[in-house]
């Protein structure tokens, strides 16, 4: 089994003088954490997808990126349908598909 390696009380003190002397590294409050807000509730949807998924026990399966085309109009009444179109779009596959 790997072991873990502590910071000496001296590095550990050092780490500490370096977050305090840097404005952006502050710690936050109680009242920094009920401001927050999860990344999916304020970020748009295309900026979201650039970032990594979760891994690990509990994790759904990634989803499979494919590419192919659709007629305008489909797209343009997927899209019509508002946010989750791409979810909807996807379920109503699966349906087809599982009869």
């Amino acid at each position: 089994m790997r072991r873990i390696k502590r910071n000496s009380a001296a590095e550990e003190a050092a780490i500490q003088r370096g977050i305090a002397a840097d404005p952006d590294a502050a710690e936050w409050t109680a009242e920094d954490f009920a401001q927050a807000h999860r990344a999916a509730d304020v970020l748009p949807a295309d900026v979201l997808a650039l970032s990594p998924r979760p891994r690990g026990p509990g994790v759904k399966l990634a989803k499979a990126q494919v590419t192919f085309r659709l007629d305008r109009d489909v797209v343009q009444a997927l899209r019509a349908s508002g946010p989750g179109w791409q979810t909807r779009a996807n379920e109503a596959l699966r349906k087809m598909v599982k009869g």
